[in-house]
């Protein structure tokens, strides 16, 4: 069983600006003032590239364990930051309204093994995709306040359940919580540090602590972070290229982390999104919200190269790229890359993506 590092850039991430076609004339048209120029674009073959700010997977790319999955979306897509996320988190339909995260409803009523009794990490306040009756999950933003929030309950004395039965039941589900985090803050603290720091920005924290707890040996399904700031309405070219630059040097610094521990195969990175932007920019020189995207997979496993089609510039849907993979195909390849579970997530007909050998 492998680890997920389920990996949220918030906001909706520009994925013509991130995967760019450099090659179509039509990018440039529709984009003369945010449109990112043939010599600052990462060729990865005669069509698209990456942007330069993601030098630092290109180590990955030509080492054959980056995937770039073209053109993820859904149908009828929403454009709320809150719909379309929940849509994403849970893997509903855009009809459907489920209170399950996709992660919890890939183990159908089947809980991953007991190990320290906890299942999965969320290091970031969304934890919708783990959410389920099945998964033990904890919820934490730094490792240094959540061993002190450990310490303070050492010797602190739980209420009485005063023979009501509910009460009972509550308190028990509490202690179990209270002995995984004890155990997993056990197995922090002699953790040992990663072979290479991390940039001392929130998303480097969040690698650390990623870091740490895969290198301690904590048998966890999935771990999850976060990148926030991609909601770029205005002057967009300054702020996305210090997220993509943040993004992909914390991203190489993990991989060479986990290669460095020898764990690289043990873990799957997956980028995800609300939504992409619109292909036109916006009169502020930005974009607004749109729809497909593309999403990165890493992993010592994973089967790099492109995956899936390039949406097309001259077949667009309202002024919206069509997207070509259905988000939940993506999601089926994870399951069963990482876990080994058949989930199909409600779709009667998967359309499989070799992602992960």
């Amino acid at each position: 069983m492998r680890t997920l590092i389920l990996l949220e850039l918030k906001g909706g991430n520009d994925g013509l600006n991130t995967v760019i076609p450099y090659a179509d004339a039509r990018y440039h048209e529709f984009r003369p003032r945010i449109a990112v120029a043939r010599e600052r674009t990462l060729q990865l073959d005669e069509s698209v590239g990456l942007h330069e700010k993601l030098e630092p997977l290109m180590e990955s790319w030509k080492g054959g364990d980056l995937a770039i999955v073209q053109g993820v979306g859904y149908a009828n897509p929403n454009r709320s930051h809150f719909r379309s996320i929940e849509i994403w988190d849970t893997a509903s339909a855009a009809s459907q309204t489920l209170s399950e995260g996709w992660v919890a409803r890939a183990f159908d009523g089947n809980r991953p093994p007991q190990g320290l009794g906890v299942d999965s990490i969320v290091i970031d306040t969304n934890s919708l995709p783990m959410m389920g009756p099945d998964l033990r999950t904890i919820v934490m933003q730094d490792a240094e306040s959540f061993l002190r929030q450990v310490s303070a309950m050492r010797g602190a004395e739980g209420p009485f359940d005063g023979g009501n039965p509910a009460l009972r039941h509550l308190l028990a589900v509490r202690r179990e919580v209270n002995a995984a985090a004890a155990g997993l803050s056990e197995k922090l603290r002699v953790a040992q540090r990663p072979a290479q720091e991390y940039a001392g920005n929130p998303f480097g924290r969040q690698l650390d602590l990623a870091t740490r707890v895969i290198t301690a040996g904590v048998p966890v399904v999935a771990i999850k972070l976060a990148l926030g700031g991609f909601d770029t309405h205005a002057n967009q070219a300054p702020p996305h290229e210090t997220l993509l630059s943040t993004l992909a040097t914390g991203l190489a610094t993990f991989r060479g982390n986990m290669i460095a521990a020898s764990r690289w195969d043990d873990v799957v990175v997956m980028t995800y999104s609300e939504f992409g932007r619109r292909v036109r920019q916006n009169a502020s020189a930005g974009t607004d919200h749109g729809t497909a995207a593309p999403q990165f997979v890493m992993g010592g496993k994973v089967n790099g190269g492109l995956h899936g089609v390039q949406p097309s510039l001259g077949d667009l849907q309202d002024g919206d790229l069509r997207h070509t993979v259905d988000f939940r195909d993506v999601y089926s390849a994870i399951a069963r890359g990482c876990w080994g579970k058949p989930a199909n997530f409600g779709q009667r007909h998967v359309q499989p993506l070799d992602l992960i050998s």
